[in-house]
């Protein structure tokens, strides 16, 4: 087995970002099935172990929120007993964890494994040395099930093979996932107000919005209250801008998309300058919230969630999660026709759906082979379902004879989403489903997830492909962790002079001459080279 020397990287380590989000990113407010409850104040805590009295190992896992220890007592703990192994949990709420990793990862106290994806990033990983082993070999001997995934499919091992050619954490695919990731909304309420048909294209999008600012399209007396377009919890520009193919993809691919099978940068692709030439259109007419560059979350959320609903339309994951009490009055907007004929989805599963660096092993363990014999006990069918809801009984429930699964109602008053969350690792750890396995799961409550998944039965078939899920060197992450920074800030003031006061054609060769002298072309050219590392693993 290979193993690396140690060199701590600690600066590079806090400098590349600790920021652990959730599936809806920086501005993805509450919504989505990975966003969770918001973090809580709190101390590490001791979860039981299986009991087995075998081989004991320590697993340190991060959580959103601190909602007990209900999430291993199930399918983990059990597999593990089975398996004649303890397992002792260390569960360390997200809002201690910055601190923390950046003292182990000087040379702390470092447990057996670490589970979820949540605990290190890309850069984590890649400029600690020794602290990680490789588990190629483990993966080989000890893994039949991850060994037959990753032959079946190439994605998984893919994303699990890091720029060096070894794995050094577990990949996921996780089950009930949706294609399509945030979304646009639209009050459907104001359109029967107003007597008008859903619209379709980005013509008629405009005239919608032109008719809820000219009418009292809420009924409240004031026709001077509605904000046609507002900020949500996704990109409010790119989303807006849609329509044009400014396909986002989900939160840390550097605004990287395909376009005709090759990489691009998005911020300097032809279409998105239409996009945001029609945007501006928009603004200056009246059609864009005024504040939408200027606000704060909690400007954001008030407007959102009014108790009389005074914005339009927003993007966000779901209506619910959006908007709040507001929710049944919007309903998701088709995928709009741009000017090119095509409709467009922001669509990035290998990001939502999959992960990697879901389970790594430390260089403290003195006996991998079980411990990852357990782990891969995970990637089975009623694995997967059970650390996605919880245990057969508790959040799901499986008929045998027909091979299907139930999604129970929540037993306690609880969101499905919040459930779901204390009683299983959720989104986080080993899992991994087929093609297909959607069609065998049933709800029995309309909860987030049902409801994501009806929605995307519409709209996935719009799916285009994503800039994929690449791994980087560590002088690549170095690199990019000093050119981004720059250029994302220079992007974004840029992106909002256009939108809010015109002139992006005039101002177009110099924005893309000042790129260049910011670094663009060597951080374009690490993106392509991870691209092509990326293809090569398949």
């Amino acid at each position: 087995m290979r193993k690396r020397k140690l060199c701590v990287m600690l600066a590079l380590t806090l400098a590349a970002g600790s920021a652990l989000t959730a599936c809806g990113g920086s501005d993805s407010g509450t919504g989505g099935s990975s966003g969770g409850a918001g973090s809580s104040a709190g101390s590490d805590s001791s979860g039981g172990s299986a009991g087995s009295g075998g081989a004991s190992y320590t697993v340190s896992t991060v959580r959103w929120a601190d909602w007990g220890e209900e999430y291993h007592k199930g399918f983990p703990d059990t597999s593990a007993k089975d398996l004649g192994i303890d397992i002792t949990w260390n569960t360390i709420l997200n809002s201690d964890w910055g601190d923390k990793k950046a003292v182990l990862l000087a040379g702390g106290d470092l447990p057996d494994a670490f589970m979820g994806s949540i605990c290190f990033t890309e850069s984590d990983i890649m400029t600690n040395e020794g602290t990680f082993i490789a588990l190629d070999d483990y993966i080989d001997e000890n893994m039949p099930n991850l060994k037959k995934i990753m032959e079946s499919d190439p994605t998984m091992k893919a994303l699990a093979t890091s720029s060096d050619g070894h794995i050094y954490g577990l990949p996921a695919k996780k089950p009930c996932r949706p294609t399509v990731a945030n979304q646009m909304f639209i009050n459907k309420t104001w359109l029967d107000n107003l007597n008008l048909q859903m619209p379709t294209t980005y013509e008629e999008f405009v005239d919608v919005l032109r008719a809820f600012k000219d009418e009292d399209a809420n009924g409240n007396g004031d026709p001077d209250d509605e904000i046609p377009y507002g900020r949500g919890y996704a990109d409010a520009v790119m989303f807006f801008c849609l329509p044009f193919g400014t396909k986002i993809g989900a939160d840390n691919t550097y605004s990287m998309a395909m376009q005709d099978g090759k990489p691009v940068f998005l911020p300097t692709t032809e279409n998105y300058k239409e996009g945001i030439k029609w945007m501006s259109d928009c603004y200056k007419a009246g059609l864009i919230d005024s504040e939408i560059f200027t606000m704060d979350d909690s400007m954001r959320d008030a407007k959102l969630m009014s108790e009389t609903p005074i914005v339009g339309c927003a993007p966000g994951w779901t209506a619910d999660a959006t908007f709040g009490s507001n929710g049944d009055q919007y309903e998701a907007l088709p995928a709009l026709k741009g000017p090119d004929g095509e409709s467009y989805i922001s669509s990035d599963p290998e990001h939502w759906n999959y992960s990697r660096y879901e389970f790594v092993v430390t260089s403290s363990c003195k006996d991998p082979a079980k411990l990852l014999q357990w782990a891969d006990s995970f990637y089975t069918d009623d694995a997967s379902i059970q650390n996605f809801y919880g245990g057969f009984g508790i959040g799901t429930e499986k008929d045998e004879s027909a091979g299907t699964y139930t999604v129970l109602e929540p037993q306690n008053g609880d969101s499905a989403d919040t459930y779901a969350w204390i009683n299983s690792l959720r989104d986080f750890g080993p899992k991994y489903v087929a093609e297909g396995f959607n069609d065998k799961v049933t709800y029995a409550a309309e909860n987030g997830d049902a409801s994501k998944l009806a929605l995307d039965k519409d709209l996935a078939q719009y799916a285009k492909p994503a800039y994929p899920n690449v791994s980087y060197t560590p002088e690549q992450l170095n690199t990019l962790a000093t050119l981004y920074a720059d250029i994302s800030s220079y992007v974004a003031t840029s992106q909002a002079s256009w939108v809010t006061s015109g002139g992006v054609d005039k101002e177009w060769d110099s924005y893309l001459k000042q790129l260049d002298q910011m670094g663009y072309q060597d951080f374009f050219q690490i993106m392509q080279d991870a691209y092509n590392t990326y293809q090569s693993n398949l």
